[in-house]
């Protein structure tokens, strides 16, 4: 049975951040908008399949290798010249740091930081790369710790990583919960033995292959009210 947390864990990209200005970016070099989806999704794709085979990479380094292959690929998109195609990348990849955070989360934060939980972030990214998402949305110093997978160096959702995070914190892992907009992170948290909570933007339903979340909501003010209600441990 799931607790009331001490420790939140927060995925960053998607979950806290917003991607979507990157899709202006992509347009300003000449790529179409929608390459944003299956570019990122390639990019987790390449970080997993590494995890999978017991290797490593970081995530610049994933997600650069995808995106060179996407606009290689983009139909009409004039992406051949080598030069131009590196260029395109460049400006695409500086996009992640100037990213904000979505309208719902610096309420969301708050409430669990008043109620006493303690708050860190754990990514498949840099953990620097969302500093100033967070001094922009000022609530970079709610988090405790903002870790990232290159320490354990294997990519969420093997458990790895959730484990060295809740360790890292000195939290018991069922004492922890993870929030995360992938379906895939709540999954991964699930088996690591964290309680589970999904932020619902889009309205998808959740796919039936995965361990259903504990505690599900349309957005994280709704998903922490959820994660407060539950029983202390």
């Amino acid at each position: 049975m799931p607790h009331r947390p001490e420790l939140v864990v927060f995925d960053v990209n998607e979950t806290l951040t917003d991607l979507s200005p990157l899709r202006d970016r992509l347009e300003s070099v000449g790529a179409p908008r929608h390459l944003l989806d299956s570019w990122f999704a390639a990019t987790l794709r390449d970080g997993f399949a590494l995890t999978s085979a017991g290797e490593y990479a970081d995530f610049a380094a994933v997600a650069k290798s995808t995106l060179r292959t996407a606009l290689a690929g983009a139909a009409g998109a004039g992406f051949t010249d080598e030069a131009k195609r590196e260029e395109a990348v460049a400006e695409v990849l500086a996009g992640f740091p100037a990213l904000d955070v979505h309208p719902d989360v610096p309420a969301g934060l708050r409430r669990l930081h008043e109620a006493g939980v303690r708050l860190v972030t754990l990514t498949n990214g840099a953990a620097e790369m969302s500093r100033g998402s967070f001094e922009r949305a000022g609530v970079l110093e709610l988090f405790e710790r903002r870790l990232s997978v290159s320490e354990p160096r294997r990519w969420k959702p093997a458990p790895e990583p959730y484990l060295w995070a809740v360790g890292e914190c000195g939290v018991p892992a069922d004492r922890a919960a993870l929030i995360a907009v992938h379906p895939w992170d709540t999954d991964g948290a699930a088996r690591a033995g964290l309680t589970s909570a999904w932020i619902d933007r889009s309205g998808t339903p959740y796919p039936d292959v995965f361990r259903s979340p504990d505690v599900t909501g349309p957005d994280l003010p709704a998903v922490v009210d959820a994660l407060l209600a539950l029983p202390p441990a």
